[in-house]
């Protein structure tokens, strides 16, 4: 029976309809840029397999790091204990994060990053006996599928099943191009009615909602305005972290610094998964209190696992090389080549660049939306083709490890004009 018959037998994979989707491709090696299926097919990851991936498959860095962990200290209790590849990971994270921070809180991905970091908000005004508890976020936002990540998050077909149980958010525009006296008069409006504890925000970048982007110069007007009415900022990183906007991270952009930093997809280099809260000593000295109950009660019993955080390191260390530096600079220009070669296709909509992460909206007839048909026929193309292109709806993004080479990156800009030739083709 091959892995794939098996698979289907025990496996339920996410954000898959089981009863109509395809057999799932059983990979069963993966080396840089290439993953390599049970027959030998190759693909390349022009996704970095749901953006974790940094330095490719079977990265020896990282393989190394993570051998040497194993055979020192697998896991220990992280409450009352803690080990060197915690220690060393938290001081290497506080000096790359713009901004003044002191602490960092660990968990296990971006979902329970975002949902510690809620908490800290909402624990925050709870422990200085101020009790605020609205929450201010952008429309059609993506934090996670925790309850609070989803709560935070755009009301959608992904969530219905569960809207009885999130809590109410304040939900305002996404400040793109021309829409931003809109989404600061919406921003000022609520914060006039007070009881606000944070601002959550993906910078600069809404990955699920179809890569859209907005500019810093907006965010960082947000951010001072919020600070003016004392109100904490929280900065989901999760995606847009470890290079991915062509900076260390997209806050690096800004001028004004967030309070509470959520992290993970890329921080491992996409070998395990790790999340990381990170915050200012303003918010963690509300946690200081001979009043027990003040403490921070949340903890997973993975945290801040050794191996993970060697990984972590390893990564970190190989990000901050020159050399990959300069491949994500060479990403960032070949995408803008690719850009405007392609923005005047008569099926493309509009394209969006910033760093490694290059949009290209394919025009539809009607509204697109994530269940747009047009999305399973591009993807089985793309398969057909032997490049991982997962579109968002009628969004084709390319978001690449960064070694990738440019006879690969040539290869997935060869493929998505194809398909869209394709496309006009079939109608």
């Amino acid at each position: 029976m091959s892995l794939q018959q098996r698979d289907q037998q025990v496996v339920w994979h996410p954000f898959t309809q089981a009863l109509h989707a395809s057999p799932p491709i059983p990979i069963v090696s993966g080396k840089d840029a290439v993953l390599t299926d049970e027959a030998g097919r190759e693909y390349i990851d022009a996704i970095s397999s749901w953006w974790v991936n940094l330095h490719g498959h079977a990265n020896e860095t990282i393989a190394a790091a993570v051998s040497r962990q194993l055979q020192k200290l697998e896991h220990v209790i992280f409450a009352g204990f803690t080990h060197a590849p915690a220690v060393e990971l938290s001081e290497r994270i506080v000096e790359c994060l713009p901004g003044h921070l002191s602490k960092v809180f660990f968990s296990d991905d971006g979902s329970t990053s975002v949902e510690v970091a809620l908490k800290m908000a909402f624990q925050y005004w709870y422990n200085k006996d101020q009790g605020r508890t609205g929450v201010i976020a952008f429309e059609n936002a993506y934090h996670g599928d925790t309850f609070g990540a989803m709560s935070v998050g755009g009301r959608n077909a992904f969530n219905d099943p569960f809207s009885p149980f999130l809590f109410d958010v304040h939900a305002i525009p996404v400040p793109v191009p021309g829409r931003e006296p809109q989404t600061l008069a919406a921003l000022k409006e609520i914060l006039a009615n007070g009881n606000i504890a944070a601002m959550i925000v993906e910078p600069l970048v809404q990955g699920t909602a179809g890569m859209v982007m907005y500019s810093p110069g907006i965010l960082d007007e947000m951010i001072r305005i919020c600070r003016d009415h004392d109100v904490l900022v929280i900065a989901d990183e999760v995606m847009t972290g470890f290079g991915r906007t062509g900076r260390l991270f997209a806050s690096n952009y800004l001028e004004h610094c967030p309070d509470i930093y959520c992290l993970s997809k890329g921080l491992t280099g996409g070998t395990m998964a790790l999340g990381l809260t990170v915050c200012t000593a303003l918010v963690y000295e509300a946690f200081l209190s001979e009043d027990k109950l003040k403490t921070f009660f949340h903890g997973h019993s993975f945290t801040a696992n050794p191996v993970a955080c060697a990984a972590s390191l390893a990564s970190l260390e190989l990000l901050l090389k020159p050399s990959t530096q300069e491949n994500i600079r060479t990403i960032e220009q070949r995408h803008q080549h690719f850009k405007d070669q392609i923005k005047d296709h008569p099926l493309v909509r509009e394209c969006r660049q910033l760093g490694t992460i290059l949009a290209i909206e394919v025009n539809t007839p009607g509204t697109a939306s994530y269940f747009d048909k047009i999305r399973d026929r591009l993807y089985d193309f793309y398969i057909e083709q032997g490049v991982l292109l997962r579109p968002l709806g009628n969004i084709v993004y390319i978001m690449p490890p960064y070694c990738i080479t440019t006879v690969q990156l040539d290869k997935i800009y060869r493929v998505i004009v194809e398909s869209l030739d394709m496309l006009g083709e079939k109608g």
